[in-house]
């Protein structure tokens, strides 16, 4: 099974990248773009288990080691 793991800051956190985009984007007069924020896109596949046990072991991982649940949030994607 093919998984995306969707890792984004969670709101309260500032961006840095999104506001350094955000500055960028008005120094070249794009000024309709607002509260950009950046993530990530981790792909995984998991083999030899069933479709649950794939997404629990997916989620753990998760907390593990591919976001810090205390300044991130994540979103699990069957691809």
């Amino acid at each position: 099974m093919r998984f995306q793991v969707l890792v984004r800051l969670k709101g309260g956190v500032l961006d840095v990248q999104g506001k350094a985009i955000e500055t960028g984007l008005k120094d070249k007069k794009f000024d309709a773009f607002k509260n950009i924020r950046v993530g990530r896109v981790i792909e995984l596949e998991v083999d030899g288990v069933s479709a649950d046990q794939a997404r629990a072991q997916v989620d753990e991982v998760c907390k593990l080691l591919l976001a810090n649940p205390v300044i991130e949030q994540y979103e699990i994607k069957e691809a």
